[in-house]
This record gives structure tokens, sequence and C-alpha cells, in this order.
């Protein structure tokens, strides 16, 4: 069920920035930028600061296998949007959209590094059951990431697993692929702030 209040929920000042920014993109502003300017002191800023440190902040994944883990615990988590708006992302981050399109199709297939096919499947588990072991903490180090790594990791797991859930409760609606295409254009040069 879509709720209204993200097409009219802000005040005049927002109202315009969103005119803004849709007039500069060319693009209809995604209802993922609108909910975090509805009620920022509840959500949108600490949600912003977070979201904005887990996929940019110092990390030794690059920002494309963090767009990439977005991806896969969107998709695990069938949420149409973001699965959308991170396949993007990554892609373009990668400069490479076969390589994402693989992951999502085929993990155990995928061209991908055995740290982060090992790291991808501990999201999934987490993502689906609600809870990993310390097996599963144990296949990720022994495939040679570290716990820092790991760690990272969670953080965006947090991030898209909570987005994921907003989006589906929302109904935000989905982009033309060319509306997913400027959106990861502005996230890989503004990252989530």
């Amino acid at each position: 069920m879509r709720l209204e209040i993200l097409n009219s929920g802000y005040g005049a000042a927002t109202k315009a920035l969103f005119t803004v920014i849709r007039v500069v993109s060319r693009q209809p502003l995604p209802d993922a930028a609108k909910l975090v300017f509805y009620r920022p002191d509840f959500y949108g800023a600490r949600a912003k600061k977070f979201t904005h440190e887990a996929m940019r902040g110092p990390s030794a994944w690059s920002v494309a296998d963090r767009e990439l883990m977005a991806a896969y615990v969107s998709k695990v988590n069938d949420s149409p949007f973001c699965i959308g708006a991170h396949t993007a992302t990554a892609g373009q981050a990668y400069q490479d959209s076969a390589k994402v399109a693989a992951v999502l199709a085929d993990l155990d297939s995928a061209p991908i590094e055995d740290g982060l096919r090992a790291t991808l499947r501990m999201l999934g588990k987490l993502t689906r059951e609600g809870t990993v072991t310390a097996g599963d903490m144990r296949e990720v180090l022994s495939a040679g990431i570290t716990r820092r790594q790991i760690e990272d990791a969670l953080a965006v797991c947090t991030a898209f697993d909570t987005t994921n859930r907003l989006a589906d409760a929302f109904g935000f609606e989905l982009l033309t692929p060319e509306g997913y295409a400027s959106g990861a254009k502005i996230l890989l040069k503004r990252g989530y702030r």
C-alpha cells in the first residue's frame, strides 16, 4: 500500500528542493530520497548518516563491493526498488553490469573473489534466517576476510535490511532504467548524504 505522505508531507523549502533535483536530474525524485526528508529528526538524518558511513566510509571493501552487497541483500529480501537502485549503482561502480547480474543470478558461479562470495553467502543467510553461526563466520574468515571487513559488511546489511522493509512498507515506486541509472550516478558522486 502506497502512503500518500511520501507525496505531500513536506514544507515549502523541501518541496522546492525536490523540484530543483527533479529538474537537474530530469528524473522523478525516488521515494527513498523523499523518505529521508520526511521527519528527518526521527529517521532521515540518522539513516543518512549511518548508511553513508556504511557505504562510503573507510573500508577495505570497495564502493562497488558494498553496492553489490546492498543489491544482494535487497534481492534476498525481494525488494524491487532497492534491487533496481543498487544493481544499477554496483554496475556503474564496477563498470561491469554483467558481473553484478551474474552475482544476483547465481552467487556460486559468479566471477567474483572467494572472500566476497563467502561474505555475500553469509549476508544472505543472515537476511533470510535472521541469524548466523560461529561456523558461518569461520567460513568467511577462512576465505581471507578480516573481522573489520565482516563488521563493515554487517553494517551494509543492516542499512539495507532496514531500507528494504521501509521501501516495501511505503510502496516505493519503481523507476525506469534511466531513472535508476541517473540515481546511481548521484549515489556514486555524492553518497548517501
